[in-house]
């Protein structure tokens, strides 16, 4: 009786191993029919999942503890200026006004500023399209990239930085062998495009 009760209950394992393998096989086959939504799907949360992680990491170093500044403190910032009008070639809605940064935000806008700009020091990004790439080798995933008018007829993107609460975002303008970037605050609810900026002339120092 116990032999032939552990030999059902064996045969019973290995049949439902069997199913859950013809499962799984299934599940390959219908990704096999339609990689290209398996892999994009794949690959957008992946993307997201290294951007988190950057922007975690960015701020435990921009942390309050650990940096001077005060979280609940705004800083100086570009939405402190009077607000310029659209560009006149510009073809995309520019509507608001920035918000101001926290003391915090400046902070990670400083991080994310210094190591683009070191990335595309010396680089050509020529068009739109080189500028994007070489944004989504930093772990800047490309759904938070956002074409803008050219500059000048150099390419522009703007990077939507907000975790949560945050309002962080950065526009990044194709300069001679390299990138100028600004960083601002943009409302919650509101595309990083929409938000009205004044024109800088300068070129980054660094």
């Amino acid at each position: 009786m116990r032999s032939n009760f552990l030999t059902k209950s064996l045969l019973a394992a290995a049949l439902g191993g069997v199913v859950v393998l013809a499962g799984f096989g299934a599940q390959n086959a219908t990704a096999d029919q339609n990689p290209m939504v398996s892999t994009v799907a794949v690959s957008d949360d992946d993307a997201e999942a290294r951007f988190l992680e950057m922007v975690d990491l960015i701020s435990q170093s921009c942390a309050p503890d650990v940096f001077s500044g005060v979280d609940d403190v705004t800083s100086a910032s570009v939405a402190d200026t009077p607000a310029a009008e659209p560009t006149p070639d510009s073809t995309l809605p520019v509507l608001v006004d920035p918000v101001p940064l926290t003391a915090t935000e400046e902070c990670a806008a400083q991080r994310h500023q210094l190591r683009i700009s070191r990335a595309l020091s010396g680089t050509d990004t020529a068009t739109y399209e080189d500028l994007r790439d070489k944004l989504t080798s930093l772990n800047y995933p490309a759904a938070r990239i956002h074409r803008m008018p050219d500059f000048s007829g150099e390419p522009v993107a703007r990077l939507d930085l907000r975790v949560g609460a945050e309002h962080l975002a950065l526009e990044v303008t194709d300069i001679n062998n390299g990138v100028m970037v600004e960083a601002f605050g943009a409302p919650e609810d509101v595309s990083v495009t929409e938000v009205r900026l004044e024109p800088q002339w300068d070129a980054p120092t660094s």
